[in-house]
């Protein structure tokens, strides 16, 4: 059977690759995108399971103020979204057993953190990092031409410089640690783990290896409007698939790419999937460099091939997911917890656990009337290391330290389930099932990071292991970095 020919192959249907695919189909280009499983969406989705929406991976929504990735995709294609505003972002639970209140205000969120952590140099912490997280979401839309690899990139980079970006540019060669230690923190311990185990969660690693840049930007994710999906995370993905669809592009599920080949002779790429053989002018890949480059091992460019992270540098997630009837003690005004641990947990070693419910006003994620849904998930390092995990002995320890806090009671538990890097690879297909995106090194500066260009004709990587990967704005970032880097290369 001849192969079937479309403008554009996007390998995936996480955020950045549908970024990118709805960009390209504004510009009048007919896209096709390869999705391996039954669900679009990725690390970002949601799946129904015994009368419960369980989200797959990503639980929180941040990104659409203003100067942020996500708001500018919806300004440029004119998808709307009907998200719900969430007044308190999170609440941390301390090992001291105090909460903190991780309010929006920055001047609200320093009043908390002088009760919680005393007042010494919070104010002066803070300001700083909000100061630097607005300079970084101001710069990203302005240097999608970042990380420059080739002169066009540089020229572009120069044009669209200021002042105050080679002023804070020097905060790529510090790190938090020093961060920390310039505002004499670093002796306040329960400051430095409430700050490991925060950046942990966007950054992917722990203060002494996360440069100031992103590590300010990530500690101040709940200092932006958080948003919370009627429905799951899903309904984040559908209007972006419904948008391809209206402008004659298509999304098939269910056909998992096989195999990638750049025919130099026809200069196109042809595709090998479960289901057929395709052809592309211009190919998308959106799935992590790593798998990328075992689909594509004979093209992409050498350079790239030596930055695929391995295992040991990777994390990935043990994951629960639970559906159960609240109690009086249920969180109701806040959705997102974060609880440090005793004690690390067992098998997994993790000090924290990430505990996000289904919104109180939203009656679709549960079969019957007045139950709740629970996303629970920690982290594994080195999961290709750590694979016999007693699922067992987890749970029970993460369900007693929930039924301690008052999140819910055991016996009004109506179903639970759990996964681990098996279950999250069989579902993503993500090499060691990783998740987050590559952690954050010192040794790897923004400028070396993995660039949007896989090869020396027409193939582009986004996704959460391209420059700068990271939550739901950093991989739409991605996404419009490589639509950006293709269109002046070819459009």
């Amino acid at each position: 059977m001849k192969p079937t020919h479309h403008q554009v192959i996007i390998v995936g249907s996480g955020m950045g690759a549908l970024t990118t695919a709805c960009l390209l189909a504004q510009q009048g280009l007919n896209c096709l995108v390869l999705e391996q499983n039954y669900l679009p969406g990725g690390c970002t989705s949601s799946y129904w399971r015994k009368g419960f929406v369980f989200e797959s991976g990503a639980t929180t929504l941040v990104g659409l103020d203003p100067h942020m990735p996500l708001q500018y995709l919806l300004n440029q294609t004119g998808i709307k979204l009907n998200p719900t505003y969430l007044s308190l972002p999170m609440q941390v639970h301390l090992k001291d057993q105090q909460v903190a209140q991780r309010y929006q205000s920055l001047d609200a969120w320093i009043t908390e953190a002088e009760r919680v952590f005393g007042k010494k140099n919070q104010r002066k912490f803070w300001e700083f990092c909000y100061k630097v997280s607005q300079f970084v979401w101001k710069t990203s839309l302005r240097q999608t031409a970042f990380p420059p690899t080739q002169l066009a990139d540089w020229w572009q980079c120069i044009r669209n410089a200021s002042v105050q970006q080679v002023n804070y540019a020097r905060y790529d060669f510090f790190s938090m640690q020093w961060l920390l230690k310039k505002f004499d923190l670093l002796d306040n311990q329960l400051f430095v783990d409430f700050v490991d185990e925060q950046l942990l969660i966007t950054a992917q690693n722990y203060h002494p290896e996360v440069n100031v840049l992103f590590g300010a930007t990530a500690l101040c994710y709940t200092n932006y409007k958080n948003y919370y999906m009627p429905g799951g995370l899903i309904n984040l993905v559908n209007p972006l698939i419904e948008y391809l669809e209206q402008h004659g592009s298509e999304v098939m599920l269910r056909n998992g790419v096989q195999h990638i080949e750049y025919n130099t002779i026809n200069q196109q790429y042809e595709i090998t999937t479960k289901k057929g053989n395709y052809t592309c002018d211009f190919l998308i890949s959106g799935v992590p460099l790593n798998n990328t480059v075992q689909l594509y091992k004979n093209a992409v460019k050498s350079t790239l091939k030596h930055k695929v992270l391995p295992s040991e540098k990777l994390n990935s997630a043990f994951q629960m997911g639970i559906g159960f009837t609240p109690g009086k003690y249920t969180p109701q005004n806040c959705i997102h917890h974060q609880i440090h641990l005793p004690k690390p947990l067992p098998e997994i070693g993790s000090h924290s656990i990430f505990v996000s419910l289904s919104h109180p006003e939203d009656t679709s994620r549960c079969d019957t009337k007045g139950q709740m849904v629970a996303s629970i998930s920690t982290h594994i390092a080195h999961p290709a290391k750590n694979t016999n995990i007693n699922k067992g002995l987890v749970e029970q320890v993460i369900l007693d330290t929930l039924e301690q806090k008052g999140f819910l009671a055991k016996e009004d538990i109506v179903y639970s389930h759990s996964s681990t890097q098996k279950s999250w690879q069989k579902w993503t297909g993500r090499a060691h099932g990783f998740v987050g995106g590559y952690p954050q090194y010192m040794n790897t500066k923004p400028w070396q990071m993995v660039g949007a260009r896989l090869d020396q004709h027409k193939a582009y990587l986004c996704g959460d292991t391209a420059y700068p990967g990271q939550g739901i704005p950093g991989a739409v970032l991605s996404g419009i970095i490589a639509f950006d880097k293709l269109k002046r290369d070819w459009l």
